[in-house]
């Protein structure tokens, strides 16, 4: 039985949302190392630049930082690693066949701790132009506007 229970977001990639359609997700756990999972657990990492690919059929999450745990030793492990994603043979032949089709790429959307493990979830996205960058923005400022309008009709 683990020490801990539930979820606990270490880091979250929002550029992920904004720059790509996300089409799929996935959840995959990490092969870590003793001194990223005591990294990760005091909440330090970014998932900003990180990307995924396939290396021999595995999954591999690349650029994604997780700083060096502060009390290591000699045994530290390098911020910028490749880390292994753990992922079902059937996802991986998903995963690996949709992204030969152009244009798609692996971003990682989220990574946390579900009942003490590292996962990560991972997304079969498609990237914006930049006017589908402006027009989310829009959307989203319009959905706020139209909330506020309510909310202060309704106090009225």
């Amino acid at each position: 039985m683990p020490k801990e229970s539930g979820l606990k977001v270490v880091a979250t990639n929002r550029k992920a949302r904004h720059d790509y359609h996300i089409m799929d997700t996935y959840e995959a756990g990490l092969v870590l190392m003793g001194t990223e999972v005591k990294s990760l657990r005091e909440g330090r990492a970014s998932l900003v630049d990180g990307f995924a690919t396939f290396y021999n059929d595995e999954l591999y999450l690349e650029a994604a930082y997780i700083p060096e745990y502060l009390n290591g030793s000699w045994t530290n492990h390098t911020a910028r690693r490749r880390r292994k994603l753990l992922l079902h043979r059937e996802e991986l032949e998903k995963i690996a066949h949709k992204t030969r089709e152009s244009g798609f790429t692996i971003v990682p959307l989220q990574l946390y701790f579900l009942n003490g493990r590292a996962k990560v979830e991972i997304a079969i996205a498609k990237g914006k132009k930049d006017y589908d960058k402006r027009q989310t923005l829009r959307e989203k400022q319009d959905n706020r506007e139209a909330l506020r309008d309510m909310r202060e009709k309704n106090r009225g």
